[in-house]
């Protein structure tokens, strides 16, 4: 079974929720090796994006969905979160193209090209501490799981999954890019607060997607 725009308004709710529960947390990581401004900007993103669902045509599909949140992050959300996650769902939403329901490839396309858009705006690579610690090992373990047959919403949790792991697994580097690169030696055995927010976006994806189909 594929995921449709019902899953796409939903797993947009579940992320504000989920950034607002954690806003704090977030805050709190980015203050350890950033500017802390992560959790507030993005909690103000995922806010302003929530009443634009209603405001959806008829017809709308899952990538038009991606689109409103793109759109909405660039315009709302400040720091690097803003240019970055609005690169990474713009370029989702070309991926997902007008389709209705997307099926595990589509959502192993739409992740990769989400990833693909980060790494372009903002030149990082797996090891720099950053978002996409996260996001290239959710990206590989979607798309092993395409490959294998998997279905959208076993594709999401193993996305989610990873995430998660590659999350936890900046704590011991040292950071390469972005503010935390001052430090040094000095970033090491912090959490990079873009990879944490990546893994509890992906969680909320992966939730959706299981509400969705009752899987």
């Amino acid at each position: 079974m594929g995921l449709d725009i019902t899953w796409a308004v939903d797993w947009v709710r579940r992320s504000a929720d989920v950034i607002a529960e954690h806003r704090v947390e977030l805050i709190r990581l980015d203050r350890d090796i950033g500017d802390g401004d992560h959790g507030e900007n993005l909690d103000r993103g995922f806010t302003a994006v929530v009443p634009k669902l209603d405001d959806l045509a008829a017809g709308s599909t899952p990538g038009d969905v991606l689109k409103l949140v793109a759109m909405t992050l660039i315009s709302t959300v400040g720091g690097a979160a803003g240019p970055l996650y609005g690169t990474a769902y713009l370029k989702a939403a070309a991926a997902a193209g007008s389709e209705s329901s997307l099926d595990g490839e589509a959502v192993a396309r739409i992740l990769a090209a989400a990833r693909d858009g980060i790494v372009a705006r903002g030149k990082a690579e797996s090891g720099d501490k950053t978002m996409i610690d996260a996001w290239t090992p959710a990206v590989d373990a979607a798309a092993a799981a395409a490959a294998s047959g998997a279905v959208a919403t076993a594709v999401l949790a193993a996305a989610a999954d990873a995430a998660e792991a590659g999350a936890v697994a900046t704590e011991p580097l040292v950071a390469r890019k972005g503010r935390a690169s001052y430090l040094g030696e000095r970033s090491v055995g912090h959490r990079d607060p873009g990879a944490q927010s990546t893994a509890l976006l992906l969680r909320a994806a992966a939730d959706a997607a299981s509400e969705s189909t009752g899987a």
